[in-house]
């Protein structure tokens, strides 16, 4: 399991991730790169410095995962 930090944006638009904890490592999200919406579930594809990985939230948990780690 991973811990995602966010960033409160712009009121009605959901927060975006600036951070993914894995453990006690913070990995900074330079920018988000896409985002897209499920019933319950929202995905963010985001680009740090060690690259490219694609979160998701259910929102009914509020439960983090790493779903994909994009390759070159």
């Amino acid at each position: 399991m991973i811990r995602v930090e966010c960033l409160p944006s712009a009121a009605h638009a959901p927060a975006e991730p600036v951070a993914i904890w894995f453990g006690s490592r913070r990995v900074d999200v330079r920018s988000v790169l896409d985002r897209w919406y499920g019933a319950d579930q929202r995905w963010w594809k985001g680009e740090t410095g060690e690259g490219v990985y694609i979160v998701r939230l259910d929102e009914a948990t509020g439960t983090w995962e790493l779903a994909a780690v994009v390759g070159e």
